[in-house]
């Protein structure tokens, strides 16, 4: 229980805490909560909402829009990682099932979320169509929590469902680039994006290694590394992101494009890993200096997003619940299955085709995700509240994850 509770605390507690406060702070005054999420930092600013003709800086688009993008970018970091490294997660054979069941795992809720709003007639399919995207998500810090308090920390599904998550995870990113720009498209900003990361890239990390060839002191890349530090990533990072806010895409991925320009080791040891903190180069220092900010960030992240008064419940919170907790364990079963059966491409030894259920259960916990999803697919007003809401309760599926465990009978392996 110690090493849960650690756990809990490095990675969500914060954020628990502003999605409670803002809970109870939308019941008991909601005018008064609706004030502080949308209060004015600074009008007329160079960046934030378009109002009037003028962009107006608030609070809410601080976190969200800005903010947000340091949480993007650690994940970001995680999913490179597992594509490219020679040792990636995500690389050969042993992520052909995972990736499979991830694609079931996106499918199953799209289907069941907008079959079910077909069902229920035309206007509120209108109604709620665009949030089609919030149900795919998969918080990953606290399906991870849940699956090792189901499966126990040493189970082969506990690395399973961590594989799905950060795959989860790359298709998230791709679905709010594609289908929820944050405005009116303008494509040739994003050369700015680019621009900046290749020019940082072939400036600070590719020529001090192409002088450093064939030396094994490495002066040149110790040289940069010692007087910059990050200072060069942190500035291309900063133009990237306005290049992202003007093009119209949404400007809290708008660090994207810097993550694999910053150097990094040749080898990592997976998103969660205490081993991770002995890796000292600039990615991972950068990172891991990140840390507690984005902890702070995701407190007000919570604080932000979760305050929706319990009346705003309707269409769209059961529509999210049903694609989350019906369209995940049955789409991951179907498509996992596809793949270790008919395909042949197995599953990891210790695993049962039937964890398969209850992998998909714990990964119907959206909440981190989810929310932010739902804040991007629909306008403020009872939709985006009632979706918030469906967000909010597949903390459910932990429940029916533990249970699941006990109708499957899953056995626990320790470390």
């Amino acid at each position: 229980m110690y090493r849960v509770w650690n756990f809990l605390t490095n990675y969500s507690l914060l954020l628990i805490l502003g999605a409670i406060i803002a809970l109870i702070w939308a019941n008991t005054n909601p005018s008064g909560y609706h004030h502080f999420v949308e209060f004015v930092i600074w009008d007329h600013a160079p960046i934030g909402h378009l109002h009037d003709g003028h962009r107006t800086l608030t609070l809410h688009y601080l976190v969200n829009d800005i903010l947000m993008a340091l949480f993007f970018a650690i994940a970001a970091k995680e999913v490179w990682e597992a594509v490219t490294l020679k040792s990636g997660s995500l690389r050969g054979k042993k992520a052909a099932t995972p990736l499979f069941a991830t694609a079931g795992g996106m499918i199953g809720p799209i289907s069941v979320y907008l079959g079910l709003a077909m069902l229920m007639g035309s206007d509120t399919y209108d109604a709620v169509a665009n949030g089609w995207a919030i149900p795919t998500a998969t918080d990953i810090a606290f399906s991870y929590l849940v699956g090792r308090l189901v499966f126990g920390a040493g189970h082969p599904a506990v690395r399973f469902l961590l594989l799905l998550a950060i795959a989860d995870d790359a298709a998230g990113l791709i679905i709010l680039a594609i289908f929820y720009p944050s405005g009116d498209l303008a494509p040739e900003w994003l050369l700015m994006s680019f621009g900046a990361a290749i020019a940082v890239y072939l400036l600070f990390n590719w020529l001090p290694r192409r002088l450093d060839r064939g030396n094994q002191a490495r002066p040149n890349s110790t040289m940069v590394r010692r007087s910059l530090g990050g200072l060069p990533y942190i500035i291309a990072g900063c133009i990237s992101w306005y290049g992202f806010m003007m093009s119209g895409l949404h400007p809290a991925l708008g660090l994207l494009p810097i993550v694999p320009a910053i150097p990094h080791a040749d080898r990592a040891f997976g998103i969660f890993a205490e081993a991770e903190q002995y890796l000292h180069d600039l990615l991972n220092v950068m990172e891991h200096a990140l840390k507690h900010p984005v902890e702070i960030i995701l407190f007000f992240f919570g604080l932000l997003n979760a305050g929706v008064e319990f009346s705003s419940m309707g269409d769209a919170t059961w529509l999210v619940l049903a694609g989350l907790i019906i369209g995940k364990p049955v789409g991951i079963l179907i498509f996992g299955w596809i793949a270790a059966v008919p395909m042949r491409l197995g599953i990891p030894e210790g695993m049962r085709i039937i964890d398969l259920v209850v992998i998909g259960c714990v990964a119907a916990i959206g909440f981190t995700v989810s929310l932010f999803v739902a804040s991007v697919a629909f306008d403020a007003g009872p939709v985006q509240d009632a979706a918030k809401m469906g967000a909010l309760f597949s903390f459910a599926a932990a429940i029916i994850s533990i249970v699941a465990g006990k109708v499957f009978r899953v056995e626990k392996h320790r470390l």
